[in-house]
């Protein structure tokens, strides 16, 4: 073979092989856009919504403050309409955590609890449950028994433990910075966790917006964050300088063009993040 042919024949599968390579980096960065609400919004509002969305965050217990859950009984209706999700249940209060003592106790019983929950929902074994961590900052010892006592709980019923938690970095005594969800994944070691982290400050969060591609959560400021909540209803103050929100300061849907349905918007790696991998 003439050599001229041959190196440009070389040079032609090289630059197929870099093509080829690209595609499958850049599917593999693809993020899928979904959200979450703790009140179930009704089934035509899930059927309406699902236009825009491709999977839902998922209430397995009653969130903060709510005696029940209104999610209860709805995931294969919401399967069935192609919905991915996102399993919730609701973590304690910090203060209500006396003691590392008390602080294991309670994540061994939550994790009991949340692997039943997840059973009777038709959750099968493989899935991820995250814990709803609604507080910010460091964690104290009490603190972290709870949350390294829940992902042992959850691995022992054969489920793979989630942290909802604070993307968002906190000032600290002596200028230094923490981020909540670095502390909780400092501590568990080498315990194999998700993390779903709230970051809907402007940058880096895009806002509530109508996007066309959605940023991949390791643009949250967290890079190994799963899924990444980029904007709350209410507004929060971290997000003044963010915008898209209506004027009751809630964030809609783009399909929802009556704003009946305030929401948090979230973007993940997956279209089915606590799907077992």
């Amino acid at each position: 073979m003439n050599r001229h042919r041959f190196f440009a024949r070389a040079a032609l599968i090289a630059v197929a092989a870099l093509l080829i390579i690209s595609q499958s980096c850049a599917q593999n960065l693809e993020a899928h856009l979904g959200f979450d609400r703790n009140e179930y919004p009704g089934d035509e509002a899930m059927a309406t919504l699902r236009k825009q969305f491709a999977f839902v965050g998922y209430w397995l217990s009653p969130p903060p403050r709510e005696k029940t859950t209104g999610w209860a009984g709805k995931r294969e209706k919401l399967a069935a309409q192609g919905y991915g999700f996102v399993l919730l249940y609701a973590g304690r209060p910090g203060s209500s955590l006396k003691s590392t003592q008390a602080g294991a106790m309670a994540g061994e019983v939550d994790a009991r609890k949340a692997v039943e929950l997840a059973r009777k929902e038709g959750f099968a074994e493989g899935w991820t449950i995250f814990l709803d961590i609604e507080e910010g900052g460091r964690f104290d010892d009490a603190g972290h028994a709870y949350f390294r006592a829940w992902a042992e709980g959850l691995g022992r019923g054969h489920y793979r433990p989630g942290f909802y938690c604070s993307g968002i970095a906190v000032n600290e005594d002596g200028g230094s910075k923490i981020i909540s969800a670095d502390d909780i994944r400092a501590h568990l070691g080498s315990i194999d966790a998700s993390y779903w982290v709230f970051n809907d400050a402007c940058p880096p969060s895009p806002g509530c917006v109508n996007l066309k591609e959605a940023p991949p959560p390791s643009k949250s400021g967290v890079a190994y964050a799963a899924v990444w909540q980029i904007s709350r209803s209410p507004k929060e103050t971290v997000a003044k300088n963010c915008s898209g929100y209506a004027k009751d300061k809630s964030c809609y849907a783009a399909v929802d063009t009556a704003r009946k349905w305030f929401l948090d918007l979230d973007v993940a790696n997956s279209a089915n993040p606590s799907a077992p991998k």
